[in-house]
């Protein structure tokens, strides 16, 4: 029995697995190496950029976040931003220290395997839900608000594909753990949990960056424009 299930893509995520273009690269959603291949021809990858490229700043230099909430007022729907945000960022934090602990042997690796494997199910169905409806709902919304900003949207749309990439690299590697610690042939779980830990590392580090990006596009719009043209998340 497998504890986490295996990422499985709506039909509008499937859609995702053909080729899809990045300017003049032509890239197809495989693995890590793909990934990483693709991120060294890119500049901007969320993989290797460390803020949003200067082009998309214009509105995040007029509304610093030293200022949100103080000079510039926050609103429901960014205040909703923020929150969900900040959860994916607290229960990032939590699977990671869980880790680990797991691989530092500070926990048995199948009372582990029984803690971490419902949270991670939780966390890569909300992030992947998240993201849908920041794709199809609100993005659309956003760029056609301020043209200066499509490309910062679509930059934040090609996050999501990596992120999709490496949420099902997360997914198949538990599984693998899970595996391992089922195997009546004698593999050691450990190489496993390590290869997860690996693969989760690096999704959280994307993830940081794509979401303080993404709040650096977004609540500086909300700002400016008013939240009532957007509606309700």
């Amino acid at each position: 029995m497998r504890f986490v299930k295996s990422f499985r893509r709506s039909r509008l995520q499937k859609q995702r697995q053909a080729p899809y273009v990045w300017g003049n690269i032509r890239f197809v959603s495989k693995n890590a190496a793909q990934t990483k291949e693709y991120s060294a021809l890119n500049p901007f990858s969320l993989l290797t950029r460390t803020e949003l490229p200067p082009e998309y700043r214009v509105l995040i230099d007029k509304f610093p976040r030293a200022e949100w909430g103080a000079v510039h007022t926050i609103g429901m729907l960014g205040q909703f931003w923020l929150d969900r945000h900040d959860g994916f960022r607290q229960f990032s934090a939590v699977l990671d220290e869980a880790t680990d602990k797991a691989l530092e042997g500070q926990v048995q690796p199948g009372e582990f395997a029984q803690w971490f494997a419902p949270r991670l199910n939780h966390f890569l169905g909300a992030l992947n839900g998240h993201h849908q409806i920041e794709d199809y709902q609100y993005f659309p919304l956003f760029m056609a608000a301020d043209g200066r900003l499509k490309g910062g949207f679509e930059l934040l749309e090609e996050d999501h594909h990596l992120i999709h990439d490496m949420l099902a690299r997360n997914a198949s590697a538990a599984n693998d753990f899970i595996r391992a610690l089922q195997s009546e042939t004698g593999e050691d779980p450990r190489k496993a949990l390590e290869q997860y830990a690996l693969e989760a590392k690096g999704l959280l580090k994307g993830l940081e960056r794509h979401l303080e990006d993404e709040e650096d596009l977004i609540l500086p719009l909300l700002m400016e424009q008013g939240e009532d043209k957007f509606g309700h998340y």
